[in-house]
Formats: structure tokens, C-alpha cells, sequence
């Protein structure tokens, strides 16, 4: 019986060794692999350019502002260029940021008004010229590694010249100006194609709303009241839509380990 218990145990140390000797060592395991995306935190400032349209209507008033007909309407169009300034802060896809930009425009646009001022219908034109804006917004967006895609939301500010003109000669009767504040929202798509450097399309409505505008004589046109005379009091109400690219660089850290 002796004899039997040590052969089986002979026979089990045997096996386990024969195991262990048939395992040899383990076989190395390259660990995984990083792969680097895109991180859109940091402060980051650029440029941008490209095409705006304002819608602007005019309708005459009284100094206490009760309507009285309506001018028309036209669209002022043409270039803009100009720069941003911005913060972005990235928690998993989701970034959030905070934007001031700041452009110059030349939008231009006018039509012969539909009522008269010296003698006839249409001897004067509405003519506006918007010449700049700013924008202070709030940003939301969601990433995809190196692309982002956001929506904008704050406050605007446009400045802006207007003037009636003689339709006949081209001479400015009369002319005011004008800076307001109103509202805009935005939604863009932006692209990194560097480290720190990236690329956006970004579309821009801005809400500019209404007010009354004293236009004042320049004193040139036979009988029209003397120059800074009052002329006419019109309520022009605006808006403007904007499509710009953008190029920004973002002093962020580096790009996010993920494996």
C-alpha cells in the first residue's frame, strides 16, 4: 500500500514538472497602444474673412416715434474681415468656451425710397453702409478627436451710416449714424489640422431690432432746412447674416493620451 501511495505521488510530481517545463516562459505582450487626440482647452486667438448681408427697412415717424409710411426695404451687402480672441475648456467631448471677435465691414446697399421729400416719388434714395461689429458670445460644443462642432449664443454691436440721397444727382441730403447692440446666434464647424492650429466655418445671425434716427441736412440741397437741421426722424430696423472661415491657434496643452 506504501509502495502505491509514493508511485502516485511520484507520478504527480512528474506530470506537474512535464507541465511547467511544456509552458516556459511567458511570451511577451507589447503594451497597448496610444493613440493622441486632438485637445481643444486653452486660450486661443486668430483671424477671419468672408461675406455679409444686412437686411435694413426704413419707415418714416414722428419725434414721438408713431409710424407714418413706410420707405422700404433693401439688403446691404459685401465683405468683412477681422480677428478673435477666445477661451475653451474640453471635459471629455464636450467643450465650452467664452469668444470676443471684432470685424470690419463693408456692407453697402440702397433703394430709391417710395415716397417723396423735395418734389416727386422717388427723388430720394435710402443708402446704408455698415461698417463694423462685435460679437460677445458664449460657445457650446461637441468634439470628435480633431473635429468640433459648436453653437454661439450673446450679445452683438454694429455701427452703421445711413444717408438719403438725391436720386437725381447723387448728392446726400441728408445722413445719420448709428451704434447699436443687439443679439446674435451662431453655429460653426472647425477642424484641427495641427497641433494648436485649427480651421472653422462659421454661419452668424444677428438680431440688430429698431431705431429712430434723426437725419440731419447737410445744407446743400435747395429747400431743405439748413445744415444740422432735422430732416426726417426714419425707424430703421436691421439684421445681418454672416458666413466667415476662421483660423485659430490655441495655446492649450498637449494632445490627450487615449488608448
Amino acid at each position: 500500500m506504501k509502495k502505491l501511495v509514493v508511485a502516485a505521488f511520484l507520478l504527480a510530481s512528474g506530470a506537474a514538472g512535464a507541465s511547467a517545463a511544456d509552458m516556459g516562459a511567458v511570451p511577451y505582450r507589447p503594451a497597448p497602444m496610444i493613440a493622441a487626440t486632438y485637445d481643444w482647452s486653452g486660450f486661443y486667438w486668430g483671424g477671419n474673412g468672408g461675406w455679409g448681408s444686412s437686411r435694413n427697412c426704413w419707415d418714416v415717424v414722428t419725434p414721438a416715434g408713431t409710424f407714418i409710411f413706410a420707405e422700404g426695404c433693401h439688403n446691404a451687402t459685401g465683405g468683412t474681415a477681422g480677428g478673435q480672441l477666445g477661451f475653451r475648456t474640453q471635459s471629455y467631448a464636450w467643450v465650452f468656451g467664452l469668444e470676443a471677435q471684432g470685424n470690419w465691414l463693408g456692407l453697402r446697399g440702397s433703394k430709391v425710397s417710395n415716397t417723396f421729400f423735395l418734389a416727386v416719388p422717388g427723388d430720394i434714395t435710402n443708402r446704408s453702409r455698415i461698417d463694423a461689429f462685435g460679437l460677445f458670445t458664449g460657445q457650446i460644443g461637441y468634439a470628435w478627436g480633431d473635429t468640433l462642432f459648436y453653437v454661439k449664443g450673446g450679445l452683438a454691436v454694429t455701427t452703421a451710416r445711413y444717408n438719403d440721397i438725391v436720386t437725381a444727382t447723387g448728392l446726400i441730403a441728408a445722413t445719420a449714424s448709428d451704434t447699436r447692440a443687439g443679439g446674435v446666434v451662431g453655429a460653426g464647424l472647425e477642424y484641427g489640422f495641427f497641433p494648436g492650429w485649427s480651421v472653422a466655418v462659421e454661419y452668424d445671425h444677428l438680431f440688430m431690432g429698431s431705431r429712430n434716427l434723426a437725419f440731419s441736412s447737410l445744407g446743400i440741397i435747395p429747400g431743405l432746412p439748413p445744415a444740422s437741421s432735422t430732416v426726417v426722424i426714419d425707424r430703421i430696423r436691421q439684421d445681418l447674416d454672416l458666413v466667415t472661415v476662421r483660423v485659430n491657434y490655441t495655446f492649450g496643452g498637449p494632445a490627450i493620451a487615449k488608448y
